[in-house]
């Protein structure tokens, strides 16, 4: 097999092998991380100069959110050209010199990869709208005749995730299918000339030096064969699948299977990460076995409430699903897509994931911390969203003009309320933008903003910035944390989880009142004040909201 000679990966801490079963990812969404050239918006010279701070922070990798040639009619997620930077972030000498310094820092890269739709810009379907009807280009998406007797009718029944229909009429009558916006047709993937390009896109990237792609909608890329309404439940079921007919097919597990054996054409570890959203864990596993993917984003994990019986639950079940196919369960509490923690944890529970109303600030940063060290104990692989290293809110009061987020002007369909989590962050107490650039944001940053900054948090014992620092360098050194399939529940109160790994035990009071347990060992980190006197009895008294590491 041919031996790609690309940039050297970025070592890991501790083994080099399969370093990605422990690590803790970091996601940037790079319009809002930081501006390097004063236009408003974040780019790639602007993550380069806060490299240092993800060093510092002590996570192993980096993911960057969409960056390609887009005309941003989904912040990215509409692709013109993969092989392209847009403008507004750099250009590929930018994006060369990102995986660089990375590299040189210890950090590890992950890009973005859109392979459910591209862009209606892009060269393809550009080629295909001006060739007409029975153009070779339009076999590489989805286009239809309509259905009535004049075709004025969509082909199916299918609606967008951002509401409306799932189809776009064509000018010469034929349509085609956007699972998301219109500016967003779908690839077909039952044709050979779209697995091709990916694979090509995969070694362009890789050749580049990065250490593994993030592939969006990755349950998305096949559809039920004859694309079938979606009718009943019952129909449904017919077609041998409880799942949407446009979501999940098992049709996917082969384009996976080809894309690991690219990655093996590469020195160093490089990963796939699957964002598969699916009815239930184990149906996940499926994207994870031996020969797919190395991870699948938990998003069963993300959405559950700050409640001990919940958490151990989808715990469980979580790593029962990934212990059978080998691979490490991931945790994630915040996104580009979700409403904060810090702001989630502060409202009532069944609120969901997207929140208008910013509820008790300290409340939710207290769970939120507690949310973390919980998160950040167990076995597997753990994300961080930048900016929650600051426990930062939601900014849930911007004016309805300055929204971007492209569901929110739809009728129906997502919430439309993503904005809040992509304001850009802060880095310094004072300036115009924070630190964020010099010329000012591209949403607007909430008065008082710089109090939660990098620069206001560094040094403060009490700060969340600190906290992360500390809970990742024990992470780093404490065998017992990091990769793993298994740990012991210990008995606790109601309301409190507890439980064993290696040399370690963690636990965790989701209760809004204090509880006395026996002390496991000596702390070693806490989100709350915990008084080191009362352990010495034999007993300690667990702050309400409070998440504590003992080394035992």
């Amino acid at each position: 097999m041919t031996q790609h000679l690309a940039a050297p990966a970025a070592p890991a801490s501790g083994t080099h092998t399969d370093w990605w079963r422990g690590a803790v990812i970091y996601q940037v969404y790079p319009r809002s991380f930081a501006d390097g050239n004063g236009d408003g918006m974040g780019d790639l010279e602007g993550i380069r100069t806060r490299l240092p701070h993800l060093r510092d922070l002590g996570v192993d990798a980096v993911w960057l959110s969409p960056f390609y040639s887009s005309p941003q009619a989904d912040a990215g997620y509409d692709v013109a050209d993969y092989r392209a930077i847009d403008p507004m972030f750099g250009s590929l000498l930018d994006a060369d010199a990102l995986v660089r310094d990375a590299h040189d820092l210890g950090l590890r890269i992950i890009v973005d990869l859109v392979p459910n739709h591209s862009s209606d810009q892009h060269d393809w379907f550009q080629r295909a709208l001006r060739e007409g009807p029975g153009s070779p280009l339009r076999e590489r998406y989805h286009f239809r005749p309509g259905k009535g007797a004049d075709g004025s009718q969509p082909p199916n029944d299918w609606e967008s995730i951002f509401g409306g229909p799932a189809w776009t009429r064509t000018p010469d009558g034929e349509w085609y299918l956007h699972l998301f916006a219109p500016e967003q047709p779908d690839f077909n993937w039952e044709h050979p000339a779209v697995h091709d390009e990916f694979r090509s896109i995969l070694r362009f990237w890789l050749d580049m030096g990065v250490d593994g792609f993030r592939v969006d909608v990755a349950h998305g890329l096949v559809k039920a064969e004859g694309l079938p309404d979606i009718g009943t439940r019952d129909q449904l079921k017919l077609l041998g699948n409880d799942a949407m007919p446009f979501f999940d097919q098992d049709g996917v597990h082969a384009i996976y299977r080809s894309w690991r054996k690219v990655l093996a054409e590469y020195a160093g570890e490089r990963i796939l990460v699957a964002e598969a959203w699916t009815p239930t864990v184990e149906r996940a596993a499926a994207y994870v076995r031996p020969d797919e993917m190395h991870q699948a984003f938990n998003f069963q994990y993300l959405g559950t409430h700050w409640d001990a019986a919940e958490l151990r639950e989808v715990i469980d079940v979580s790593l029962a699903a990934m212990r059978p196919v080998g691979a490490p369960a991931t945790w994630v509490l915040s996104n580009h897509d979700v409403t904060r923690h810090a702001t989630r944890f502060a409202n009532p529970p069944g609120l969901g994931t997207q929140l208008r109303e910013a509820g008790d600030r300290e409340l939710g940063l207290r769970r939120a911390r507690a949310a973390t060290l919980l998160m950040l104990a167990l076995p597997g692989s753990a994300y961080v969203y930048q900016g929650e290293e600051l426990g930062l809110p939601d900014v849930t009061d911007l004016p309805d003009e300055v929204r971007q987020d492209p569901s929110f002007v739809r009728a129906s369909g997502q919430d439309g309320f993503r904005d809040g989590c992509r304001v850009p962050i802060p880095w310094t107490v004072d300036g115009s933008s924070y630190g964020f650039g010099v010329g000012g944001s591209w949403l607007p940053q909430p008065d008082g903003w710089g109090e939660l900054s990098v620069e206001a948090q560094t040094g403060d014992p009490g700060s969340t910035l600190e906290l992360y620092r500390r809970a990742l360098a024990i992470r780093r050194t404490q065998p017992g944390l990091g990769a793993g399939d298994s740990l012991e529940w210990l008995e606790a109160p109601d309301g409190v989880l507890a439980f064993r790994r290696e040399g370690f035990v963690c636990t965790a009071n989701t209760t809004g009142a204090a509880v006395r347990i026996p002390a496991p060992g000596r702390i070693l980190l806490a989100n709350a004040d915990v008084e080191p006197a009362e352990t010495a009895a034999g007993k300690v008294e667990l702050p309400a909201d409070t998440t504590v590491w003992w080394a035992v």
